[in-house]
């Protein structure tokens, strides 16, 4: 049987070997059960990488949890800690945060993670193996237990480092490229903050300026107007097609993207099938400040703001690199600030 990773291109395999320079081997076991490569075909896009508005590089959910734990494994070689950085999104369902909105979590979009513990212990596969490694399920099941794994907003964890390099490697804007990384990443150390636990933080100023000025791009492109009209069609989507019993919500944790995809398709209810279609070819979005008649539109007031202000080494003291730095200060208040348009729209109607 091959592994998982030998699958993945190159850029990806190098983006690994930063984050960990030896890859341990026992993680290959777990990433290769059923429930783990069942997140391979899931993107981390949130549904935006099926249309012409995004231009984004395929990177799954478990692309994402993988190179989580390679972080993890990487600053504290615990094995426990960094089992827990894999599982941490097994409970990730078909376009990801979307079925949070789904579920009216637009500011947490945590819904779907109570699952974790549940698919982790049903598991054979993922049970004979912590049996045999002498691990309890709820010391892997939990990420939030291990600050380094990780922490509250707007505190650097191995999860909210990781996506946000990936995501400016392209998963969601091609920001930098893998020398940035490098540069950046070699620049995090293991550091004590201001509630004296231990937290992931910068050596050099400048090196932590950077990574906000890139995190600070991203955090407005996770909100802008397509991206949140994205997410809240595919859980209208989801939600008109379950209670129409054309999908139900076991299928949308253990379905593939592509599958539900072909069933939305092929969906003749609402008009579900030719909105998509729009959406899938629509090169923009339309936005207004007051409700458009017979179309569907997106008015979401509170929405998760992602954002991260770091710790950096700072006249050997660790500081807040807000407190430290106006141009770092600048790009997180931009990230907070940033507005969408009141009503966001396309020429289409899902009330027919």
């Amino acid at each position: 049987m091959s592994n998982y990773i030998d699958t993945l291109n190159e850029t990806i395999k190098s983006y690994y070997k930063i984050l960990s320079e030896d890859f341990p081997e026992f993680l290959n076991e777990y990433i290769n059960t059923p429930e783990m490569l069942k997140q391979a075909k899931i993107s981390v896009s949130c549904g935006t990488i099926y249309s012409k508005m995004y231009n984004r590089i395929w990177y799954s959910s478990l692309d994402h949890s993988i190179a989580v734990a390679l972080i993890i494994w990487n600053f504290t070689k615990d094995k426990k800690q960094t089992l827990s950085g894999l599982f941490h999104d097994i409970a990730t369902p078909v376009f990801k945060h979307s079925i949070d909105f789904m579920n009216k979590d637009y500011e947490k979009q945590e819904s779907t993670e109570e699952l974790t513990t549940e698919i982790i212990s049903e598991s054979k596969e993922i049970m004979a193996l912590l049996n045999r490694d002498g691990i309890k399920v709820e010391e892997v099941a939990d990420y939030h237990i291990y600050p380094i794994a990780d922490n509250d907003t707007p505190y650097l964890s191995s999860d909210r480092l990781e996506y946000t390099l990936s995501n400016g490697l392209g998963a969601v804007e091609k920001i930098w490229n893998l020398d940035d990384v490098k540069q950046i990443y070699s620049n995090i150390e293991i550091q004590k903050n201001e509630k004296d636990k231990e937290e992931l933080g910068f050596k050099d100023i400048t090196i932590a300026e950077k990574f906000v000025h890139t995190m600070s791009i991203l955090s407005r492109l996770y909100i802008e107007d397509k991206t949140l009209f994205t997410m809240q069609m595919f859980a209208d989507i989801m939600k008109i097609m379950s209670e129409n019993n054309l999908i139900n919500v076991a299928e949308m944790y253990n379905l593939s993207e592509k599958e539900v995809i072909e069933r939305i398709e092929k969906c003749n209810v609402k008009n579900i099938s030719n909105g998509f279609i729009i959406w899938k070819n629509a090169t923009d979005i339309l936005t207004s400040e007051t409700a458009p008649n017979g179309k569907y539109f997106v008015n979401i007031e509170k929405v998760k703001k992602r954002y991260i202000n770091p710790l950096v080494r700072y006249n050997n003291e660790y500081k807040r690199i807000k407190d430290i730095s106006k141009r770092a200060t600048n790009d997180i208040n931009e990230a907070l600030e940033y507005k969408t348009a009141k009503y966001v729209f396309l020429d289409f109607d899902f009330s027919q």
